[in-house]
């Protein structure tokens, strides 16, 4: 699958540089520049010692051998060929280098994707205080942090044409690559429809040329493709994937295999909610959908400057979904689906706040959708705002994507909360095994038309999987609530222990960990015995029933009490 795929990027790359030589930015109105004061910046050449945001006197331009990642190499020349040609714009301080861009590549886009999330890409704010930040002065980590089944939420590095770059696993810990979920140049849209790249973009070697990196690293630390900088053959990669330049210089190297890059940070990084922070984060317009079972990308172009149409399809028949963005954010879709049903929906743009990198909400938590049948009963069928497919329904598969919003982590339009804590805040001991252990009060907005049900779990996972902790099912439509260690709501299933009842948070490891409730909003009652409604039971009952949900996320410490 890799030599295939390579083999049509170097055709495609050829394309690409053709493209950023011979057009200029005016040539793609998506490619606007962020901001008046970010143009005034990218018209300072970045070479200029008096450009606008340049280093103090005691952070000088060209690092020392002591400060710098890679001899004779400074951060600013690497980014230089996309910020001439206005795709980005940067600038430093005392401690950052600083990116600012709209998150969209001057490539061809989600061609070739086989597992379809529904999303597609658009323009992102990365501007402002919301810009990428890579430390000027990278320190070495005592003890390197892994990336293997960590930092699965949000991106690990940023590729110089201003794309950040995730973790090569998703956040269920799969191959992305390797199930189909990107496009011919490793990218694909989180749930925000910003688009984001899963392992390292070698086409970029071409286009920045001899001895420059194609990405940096979030700990500071330059990445390069196949070859040394120098052009010489690459030589042995350490456990991070990188080597010393014997200058006193430290790379790392991207590959066309697992781990593609970054098999652990030889930096040190700070880590929150599981990813590398601070991270700028990404802001959707619409709520995001769920996978289209058997739909593969066909097509993507551009019908007018500001509106792209994508194609797929499903079972040998096409649909497409149309899209013009307005210089305000907002933005029209048109749907089309297999069957021809023709449907469309506008959505005004959201002030900037919650999510991460790669949008408001995570992408489904599930492993790649079932091939289904076509279009028609029980086949896939995208509306404009949910379709109805319901491949285990959602997010619950693993765990949250690197772009939670607060209170908003649905494929629907479920928002779901509760009086005891705010989304993303600390659960108090009370709901824990440090305290009472009864369980938290939970309550949610209803949902659409046609809802017959609701069910709840309560989850985590784990480096050794998902773990259960509360099951509820069977909730009448007209019940948006259950309160504070409320039992006869529903019908209670099995935890993780295989009782029917709320286990308390009792974490047995260090450290602060999220947890997740997840509550869907279904066409029916789910049909599952009262003795085997486990989480994995009832989300194989729910399969093709959910019509939306939503889930809130909080964190729990041992011995923290708040």
């Amino acid at each position: 699958m890799i030599r295939a795929r390579s083999l049509r990027m170097v055709v495609a790359v050829a394309i690409v540089a053709t493209t950023l030589v011979a057009q200029p930015a005016a040539a793609h109105p998506w490619h606007r520049h962020p901001g008046d004061e970010a143009g005034r910046r990218a018209d300072a050449s970045p070479a200029d010692p008096d450009r606008a945001g340049r280093a103090s006197a005691d952070a000088p331009f060209i690092l020392t051998a002591a400060r710098r990642p890679t001899a004779g190499v400074d951060i600013a020349d690497a980014f230089a060929a996309h910020e001439k040609l206005g795709r980005i714009s940067t600038r430093r301080d005392d401690r950052w280098f600083l990116v600012e861009s709209d998150g969209m590549p001057d490539h061809p886009l989600m061609v070739g994707i086989r597992t379809w999330q529904q999303q597609v890409p658009l323009p992102q704010k990365y501007t402002g205080d919301n810009a990428w930040r890579i430390p000027l002065r990278p320190v070495p980590a005592k003890e390197p942090a892994s990336t293997k089944n960590r930092f699965l939420r949000g991106a690990i590095a940023l590729a110089v044409n201003g794309i950040p770059i995730f973790n090569p696993l998703n956040n269920r810990g799969e191959d992305a690559l390797a199930i189909g979920e990107l496009d011919d140049y490793g990218g694909h849209c989180g749930r925000a429809d910003d688009y984001h790249y899963h392992v390292a973009p070698l086409h970029l070697e071409k286009i920045v040329g001899k001895g420059m990196p194609i990405a940096y690293a979030l700990d500071g630390y330059p990445v390069y493709g196949s070859t040394e900088p120098d052009g010489s053959p690459m030589k042995p990669l350490d456990a991070c994937g990188g080597h010393e330049d014997g200058t006193g210089g430290y790379h790392y190297h991207a590959l066309e295999k697992y781990p593609y890059l970054i098999g652990a940070f030889h930096g040190e990084v700070t880590e929150r909610e599981g990813q590398v922070d601070p991270q700028p984060r990404a802001q959707p317009v619409r709520p995001a959908l769920p996978p289209l079972r058997g739909a593969t990308i066909v097509g993507f172009e551009a019908t007018a400057p500001d509106t792209r149409k994508l194609v797929y399809e499903v079972s040998g028949r096409k649909g497409s979904v149309e899209y013009t963005v307005a210089g305000d954010g907002s933005a029209q879709f048109t749907f089309i689906d297999p069957s021809g049903r023709r449907t469309t929906e506008s959505y005004a743009s959201r002030p900037r706040g919650g999510g991460g990198p790669g949008g408001g909400a995570p992408r489904p938590e599930r492993g790649p959708p079932r091939p289904g049948p076509g279009p028609g009963p029980g086949g896939p069928r995208p509306g404009p705002g949910q379709p109805r497919q319901g491949d285990r329904a959602s997010m619950e598969r693993n765990g949250p994507d690197a772009n939670a919003e607060s209170a908003r982590l649905a494929s629907g339009s479920i928002a779901v909360s509760s009086p005891a804590f705010a989304p993303g805040g600390a659960l108090p001991a009370k709901y824990s095994c440090d305290g009472e252990g009864i369980s938290p009060p939970v309550a949610w907005q209803p949902g659409p038309t046609g809802t017959q049900s609701y069910a709840l779990t309560l989850w985590h996972r784990s480096p050794d999987g998902v773990k259960s902790y509360w099951v509820v099912y069977d909730i009448p439509a007209d019940v948006t609530q259950i309160p504070e260690g409320a039992r006869s709501v529903g019908r209670t299933g099995l935890n993780g222990k295989r009782r029917a009842e709320y286990d308390p948070m009792c974490s047995k490891g260090p450290g602060v960990k999220d947890y997740h409730v997840t509550v869907y909003a279904l066409s029916g009652r789910p049909q599952v015995a009262a003795g085997e409604a486990t989480r994995e039971a009832l989300l194989e009952a729910i399969d093709g029933l959910a019509l939306a949900e939503g889930t809130l996320t909080f964190s729990f410490e041992r011995g923290a009490r708040p």
